[in-house]
């Protein structure tokens, strides 16, 4: 009698261990489902690396552009280039129940733990310009900056020839578009190219100025300067200038308004232009398409255009 009440027992164990297992798979199938929201439902936070970069004015125009067409509710932070900034903006973004968060990391590292609180939260993330290192990322809209910076190297070598001498501008360490930007350059450039010094400007006007400088102390026979954004390009022209070398190229990538300015004013060599407004009306698009079921893809890509003075 006892061995038939065991058996019955581990038998209404494991029945019941499978109805918990059945419970326990509808439950993950119904979090995997997306709760449909009109455009005019959303409420959209948005973390911009800084708003002191034209370019990254115009990713954030881009988004409030479509969003005003589509009565889409939008909360702005401006992180200022600072990493731990950011960090506390997407926290208060998060605590604010936005529905997805649209960022645009200062550093593709410190931005990590501020992603994977946002997925704790069930909130979607989409990445512009520079992805993260981890987390969970529903897709990066960025231009594909590998290319971009082929792009510019190819173009010395068509202009200068092989084994030039030149310099490279980088952006802020850690960020994705720095390492991408200079991986690209460096596919081209290291074979083709003599680059005689490589120092970080931290995508700012001043200091693009300030290194140029610098650089131009031991390097003054140099031929170009790839710079990894507008804002660097636009700082080592105004260092060239003062030190009487109007025959340098001096490559930029964004296609900033200030940039184009330059590049159509016969200054600036050129820039590898990407379309920022267009970049963040791609990424709140997105947003728009997962929110109504959609398949969104894991890269959508903002197109690019080498933009030159002749």
């Amino acid at each position: 009698m006892k061995k038939i009440l065991l058996g019955i027992l581990a038998v209404g164990t494991l029945a019941l261990a499978g109805c918990n297992a059945a419970t326990l798979d509808k439950g993950s199938e119904a979090t995997d489902k997306v709760a449909e929201k009109k455009p005019e439902e959303l409420v959209v936070g948005v973390s911009i690396s800084t708003l002191n970069n034209p370019f990254f004015v115009s990713v954030k125009d881009g988004i409030t552009t479509l969003a005003d067409e589509n009565s889409t509710k939008t909360i702005v932070s401006d992180a200022q280039n600072d990493s731990s900034k950011q960090s506390n903006d997407v926290d208060d973004l998060i605590q604010q129940n936005v529905d997805v968060l649209l960022i645009n990391p200062v550093d593709s590292s410190a931005i990590q733990p501020a992603v994977e609180a946002a997925n704790q939260a069930n909130i979607p993330v989409i990445a512009l310009d520079r992805s993260s290192d981890g987390g969970d990322v529903l897709t990066l809209v960025a231009s594909d900056n590998v290319v971009g910076g082929e792009m510019a190297a190819n173009y010395m070598v068509e202009q200068l020839g092989e084994k030039a001498k030149v310099v490279q501008l980088e952006g802020i360490p850690g960020a994705s578009a720095t390492r991408e930007r200079g991986e690209g350059f460096e596919n081209i450039a290291k074979d083709k190219l003599d680059v005689v010094d490589s120092q970080s400007a931290d995508f700012d006007r001043a200091k693009g100025l300030t290194v140029m400088e610098n650089i131009l102390q031991s390097n003054a026979d140099i031929k170009a300067v790839f710079a990894q954004n507008d804002e660097m390009a636009l700082g080592a022209l105004e260092a060239l200038k003062a030190a009487g070398k109007s025959d340098v190229i001096v490559m930029g990538f964004d296609g900033n308004d200030d940039a184009l300015k330059s590049v159509k004013a016969g200054e600036l060599t050129g820039t590898i232009a990407q379309q920022p407004t267009e970049m963040g009306k791609l990424a709140l698009q997105a947003a728009y398409d997962y929110f109504s079921g959609k398949d969104v893809e894991k890269a959508i890509d903002s197109p690019l255009e080498l933009v030159l003075n002749k």
